[in-house]
């Protein structure tokens, strides 16, 4: 099977790329490298440098290489920015995968597997969070995501033999095992690469946006899934998709772990004391998110390898420290 990885040249887009190689599939990369690394593709893949917008690209790929499923995690992905650039998001998430729809349907490429988000569900009024519960985004980067996977729903209800499978990440962490890749944004607003540039000295302290909520330690919980977990079920969906199916699931390990166990851990894996300090809450942030993942478990037999935080801060920092500017002018 051949795949095409949009935003292959991304952390997570980047992390599947691998995956699949070690799988055995041909696999082609298309990315506009706005916030992607070239040197994050391993070499012999074909990089196709194009913006999803660009229809007449994207179908030229498909068939040059020819294409038999797209895994699709080109996107912008910051909230905040999503709040202020709303119409980016719209264009480029939302308008960018119509493209793409366009371009497999005049290919003729009929299954795709896509990087949703948990920000679909907005900020559900019980956890842990279930494929069934209402979705109601609270910012234009989940309204951008929600937005393609009615999209997707629509599509594959007027074709029929096209299937997809929309994956609804919790937050995605950790790096490459053996340190050949990993996490490089800019700006970075992950927690744990945060707190990992705290430790390299790169940045003076971590700040802790509030800590009197209701949880155990008055810290938000958030459920941390490594990204090499998160590709594998990416294969396993993509394997499992029969024409005309269409799957929604949660990715995460089904437990939280508060910013303050973060910060320990981080502390005890890197031997650096990470100064922290308190500051205000940030708006919209909900105490506790965290997967409920059986579905997947049950359907397909998937699960979370890595759910030690320890575990997944170690890959993270193998990298970090190995390559304390990322990927540089690789």
């Amino acid at each position: 099977m051949n795949v095409l990885v949009t935003g292959g040249a991304g952390y997570i887009g980047s992390h599947a790329v691998r995956r699949l190689l070690a799988g055995g599939y041909g696999v082609a990369v298309l990315d506009n490298l706005y916030r992607g690394h070239r040197g994050a593709v391993p070499d012999g893949v074909p990089l196709i440098e194009a913006d999803l917008r660009q229809t007449d690209v994207v179908e030229q790929a498909l068939a040059e290489h020819k294409i038999d499923c797209v895994m699709h995690f080109a996107a912008l992905a910051y909230v905040g920015e999503s709040v202020t650039e709303p119409l980016t998001y719209y264009d480029n998430n939302t308008a960018g995968t119509v493209s793409l729809l366009r371009a497999m349907d005049a290919q003729g490429v009929r299954r795709l597997v896509f990087s949703s988000t948990c920000a679909t569900y907005g900020e559900p009024e019980s956890m842990p969070i279930v494929e069934t519960m209402p979705q109601s985004p609270i910012n234009p980067y989940g309204w951008s995501k929600l937005f393609v996977e009615r999209v997707l729903t629509d599509y594959a209800d007027a074709s029929k033999d096209f299937a997809f499978a929309a994956l609804r990440y919790f937050n995605v962490a950790g790096s490459a095992s053996d340190g050949s890749i990993g996490e490089d944004h800019e700006p970075e607003t992950h927690i744990i690469p945060v707190l990992l540039n705290v430790a390299l000295g790169k940045v003076p302290k971590m700040t802790v946006f509030g800590d009197d909520y209701a949880t155990p330690d008055g810290t938000c919980v958030r459920d941390y899934i490594h990204v090499e977990d998160l590709v594998d079920a990416h294969a396993v969906v993509m394997d499992a998709l029969k024409p005309g199916e269409q799957r929604f699931y949660n990715l995460g390990i089904g437990q939280g772990r508060s910013v303050k166990e973060l910060i320990d851990a981080a502390r005890e894996v890197t031997g650096h004391a990470i100064p922290a300090d308190k500051g205000p809450r940030r708006a919209g942030d909900p105490p506790m998110l965290y997967a409920n993942a059986d579905k997947i478990r049950n359907e397909l037999g998937w699960s979370a390898k890595i759910t030690d935080i320890k575990q997944t801060i170690e890959t993270a920092w193998r990298w970090f420290e190995a390559n304390p500017d990322g990927y540089g002018a690789k």
